[in-house]
């Protein structure tokens, strides 16, 4: 029997744009904390690493000195609950799909493709997000960040994944928007395709990739070279 082809996918910037929902929880969160709010294209390059890691970058980046470290995981503790709790009631109320996704998961699901979702957003909020925005069924697996006991960059997020779909490494690639899923894809061997404008603050040079999209809109051509 011939191996079937994987594809593993970021969720937050590659399959759906987040960003306006995750500003509305993240600025929730900053007024409730006292601290400053940001822009939607601010949001867009903290998001990659999950909740505490967003949230992380932007707050302690500013954080005042007389925090002591206990104060500091305490506050923060607080403020991640907070985030998830927000943004788990209002997931779905601005985010939408990238330009030609649906199309494309039809055509993979059609060519008996496997694919799945590594995201290092939590994983009932991943499925809850994937549900509402209607393309949950189309994956066999999804995978966020508290589903083991490790996440991307974690090369073992992938490759643990592709063994549970007893798929073939040599036979699977990665669609991500950022550093931390180029890493993971070059660390575990597997090549990268790259969307332009990721959730990330570096640039494309700077971040490994085998193919550039824009978005999904004709990516079939790429992805047939693999099959």
């Amino acid at each position: 029997m011939k191996q079937k082809f994987t594809i593993l996918f970021d969720l937050d910037g590659t399959l759906v744009d987040t960003a306006p929902d995750l500003m509305h929880a993240h600025n929730h969160v900053m007024k409730k904390f006292g601290y400053p709010t940001k822009s939607t294209e601010q949001i867009r390059n903290l998001v990659g690493q999950g909740a505490g890691a967003m949230l992380g970058r932007s707050i302690w980046g500013q954080a005042k000195k007389e925090f002591s470290k206990i104060n500091d995981e305490k506050v923060k503790k607080e403020m991640v609950s907070e985030f998830v709790d927000f943004y788990g009631k209002n997931i779905i109320n601005e985010s939408t799909l990238i330009n030609g996704v649906k199309e494309f998961l039809k055509w993979c699901s059609k060519e008996n493709i496997s694919m799945a979702v590594c995201t290092n957003k939590q994983e009932y909020l991943s499925n809850d997000l994937l549900k509402k925005i209607g393309i949950y069924d189309y994956f066999e697996y999804v995978a966020g960040s508290d589903t083991f006991d490790y996440c991307k960059p974690d090369p073992k997020h992938l490759t643990t994944v592709v063994e549970i779909l007893d798929g073939d490494l040599k036979k699977t690639i990665m669609i991500g928007d950022s550093e931390t899923d180029a890493n993971a894809a070059k660390a575990a061997g597997i090549p990268m395709i790259l969307l332009e404008d990721g959730y990330t603050e570096k640039n494309i040079d700077e971040i490994y990739h085998n193919h550039l999209i824009k978005d999904f809109i004709g990516i079939e051509k790429t992805i047939s070279k693999y099959l």
